[in-house]
């Protein structure tokens, strides 16, 4: 006779750690699609739900492709950029046709096999199919609608809030994840703020991800708060991103943000190159695993690369950084260096030019110092570089609290231009080493080459004192190094809009 054998609590709990740990994966393949999108002709006046619905499926339809070819090539996860179905010039009445009910995740929601449950879904039904169907995690940029009532003091005098929403359906079609965007930019008149920041992260098989849009890269809430406190290993990032040269460039910044963050980021962006929109990319915390950016054609680009699930156990995971730990003991020239000053999105700048191939310059604005060693291969005549630095209050379209050490080429030989975009460089810097005296340790460092081109890891590093240096040897055409901090604590008491999105 065979006896049954009864598991204890305790066992069974070790039992299903042991499946768990053995379900776990180290590594996944990760998606991004930046798209082209397919815009209403016009927005003046309401459209039918039906014709809403017939623009949003030619997107969807582009997208669908992109999500077939990125499962096919083994991708568990895919992020599709912000206004990606829709578009984004609206007013509140026109963008109405376009939205649906967005349910709380906890409802436990597949729309692909109960599509009636929450009114008219047609959006999130095929989504959610697209999921299912190709056993892929997708992350996509919709608009939710909620009614309120008079009751509601903040409730608009159309009886309905409308969100700039993150959605994400998880590999059998499910709703694991809803984000209303927290920080909108002055033209997205279409949506209202959230009256609370979200904190959204859901765990999967792969990781734990968080989840913001755009602009909320800038602030502390959600995006610091969800990596800081929440614990993520990586972040899924829709985007519509208006790159703004010389220090507002989607994937530098991007990247930037992921290396100083210590997480794993996926950033969409639309592709628009009329409105200077392209930028995206799969990035780690120690080095950019893929990215692309593209002003020459109107074509959307699928993006793959492999990552860590959980980068904080990994022996490259990037060590902290004492931002000001070099700075601070490094002792001001007595000699006299002349200043000027110079504009750059708005904010007033501090520069010097460099007028040497091998110099070492220091310049100050309020409590930043910035300090930069170089070498050049040879000084041109036909270019001018400068370093600057800013410390201060952003005000224009948005207010938030900066302090930047950056060089740069200046646009032409004439000084005024220094802080004006500029695309590519003929100078080549064989060595560097740009650092601040920062007053915070949250520091975004870039490296942007000829071309608007990401710099290889392989080529700089940030040492833990606070310096961004050269490391390779290698002589490279750099358009722009910066230090770009944020100093969250001196933000006015809400974000309220900023570079994120332009129209």
């Amino acid at each position: 006779m065979i006896r049954p054998h009864f598991l204890n609590y305790g066992s069974l709990f070790a039992l299903w750690s042991v499946v768990l740990s053995a379900s776990a994966l180290d590594t996944f393949i990760a998606a991004v699609y930046e798209h082209a999108v397919i815009l209403p002709n016009r927005t003046e006046t309401p459209v039918s739900k039906e014709d809403a619905l017939l623009l949003m499926n030619k997107n969807l339809d582009v997208l669908e492709n992109a999500v077939h070819l990125a499962a096919k090539q083994g991708a568990q996860i895919i992020v599709t950029p912000e206004d990606g179905i829709y578009g984004w010039v609206f007013t509140r009445e026109t963008i109405y046709p376009y939205l649906e009910d967005i349910p709380d995740p906890e409802v436990n929601w597949i729309p692909c096999r109960d599509s009636q449950r929450f009114g008219y879904t047609p959006v999130q039904e095929r989504l959610s199919c697209l999921a299912k169907n190709n056993s892929i995690y997708i992350v996509a940029n919709i608009g939710d609608k909620k009614p309120c009532s008079a009751n509601d003091p903040q409730c608009p005098a159309d009886g309905r809030y409308q969100y700039n929403t993150n959605v994400v359906f998880d590999s059998e079609g499910k709703l694991v994840a809803r984000y209303h965007k927290y920080n909108l930019f002055a033209p997205e008149i279409q949506f209202d703020f959230p009256k609370d920041s979200e904190l959204v992260a859901f765990e999967t098989p792969f990781g734990k991800f968080g989840l913001f849009t755009c602009f909320d890269i800038f602030s502390h809430d959600p995006a610091v708060v969800v990596v800081d406190d929440l614990k993520v290993d990586s972040v899924l990032y829709p985007v519509a991103w208006y790159n703004t040269l010389p220090l507002l460039s989607a994937a530098p910044f991007h990247s930037a943000w992921a290396r100083a963050m210590r997480v794993n980021l996926l950033a969409a962006n639309t592709h628009n190159t009329s409105m200077h929109m392209t930028g995206s990319g799969i990035y780690a915390p120690e080095a950019v695993r893929v990215f692309h950016y593209d002003m020459e054609t109107e074509s959307g680009q699928l993006l793959l690369a492999e990552l860590s699930a959980r980068p904080r156990l990994e022996p490259t995971f990037p060590a902290s950084i004492d931002w000001s730990a070099y700075a601070q003991h490094v002792k001001l020239s007595s000699s006299e260096q002349s200043t000027f000053p110079g504009m750059i999105y708005f904010d007033e700048f501090t520069f010097t030019e460099l007028k040497e191939d091998t110099g070492n310059y220091t310049v100050c604005q309020k409590d930043l110092c910035c300090h930069l060693t170089y070498r050049m291969s040879e000084k041109r005549m036909d270019e001018a570089y400068a370093l600057g630095v800013f410390d201060g209050l952003h005000t224009v379209e948005g207010q938030y609290y900066l302090q930047i050490c950056t060089l740069l080429k200046c646009q032409t030989t004439d000084l005024k231009t220094c802080g004006e975009p500029v695309g590519s460089a003929f100078t080549k810097f064989e060595e560097f080493s740009l650092s601040g005296t920062f007053g915070t340790s949250y520091v975004f460092p870039q490296v942007v080459l000829s071309g608007s081109q990401l710099a290889s890891e392989r080529h700089y590093e940030i040492s833990r004192d606070g310096r961004l240096r050269s490391r390779s040897g290698a002589s490279l055409p750099v358009l722009v190094l910066a230090l770009y901090g944020r100093v969250f604590e001196k933000d006015p008491p809400r974000l309220g809009q900023g570079p994120g999105k332009l129209q």
